[in-house]
């Protein structure tokens, strides 16, 4: 399916759910509060249905949630696994770079086309915008049976 761009006005959006998001962080240890928005595809259950998540830290850092991890896992919940992503931002509420780590744009590949736009702040506080194909180009797939 082929990813449609998503509109300003969708991107502010989503940068707005995801700094919503990132308020309710559990970071105690990291304190890097951090939080993601997905957007969804029109032909999912809600169009253009735009789901939130934060990082949930752990005392062991290996069980850590990412905040684009717990945003997958809530839009599955909400509708279904057939969910397909059209777009992602990520903030945090640090003022530092903040691109999806390596699981996490594993995790939105299993949902996403390769084209599919990832928005996260850099180094210098601007918002920048790649696609997963960018972020991932070495990306594992399985076909599911």
């Amino acid at each position: 399916m082929p990813v449609s761009a998503p509109t300003p006005a969708e991107i502010a959006t989503l940068h707005q759910r995801a700094t919503e998001a990132a308020q309710n962080s559990y970071s105690p240890y990291s304190r890097f509060r951090v939080g993601a928005a997905i957007l969804l595809h029109p032909d999912d259950s809600q169009e253009g249905a735009i789901v939130a998540g934060t990082n949930v830290e752990n005392a062991s850092y290996r069980l850590t949630c990412c905040a684009e991890q717990a945003a997958i896992a809530a839009a599955v919940t909400l509708y279904g696994p057939a969910i397909r992503i059209r777009a992602v931002a990520v903030v945090n509420l640090n003022g530092a770079a903040s691109m999806p780590c390596g699981a996490c744009r594993q995790t939105i590949l299993e949902f996403a086309d390769p084209e599919t736009p990832v928005f996260y702040p850099s180094a210098n506080g601007e918002t920048v915008a790649a696609t997963l194909a960018e972020l991932l180009p070495a990306a594992f797939r399985l076909t599911p049976k």
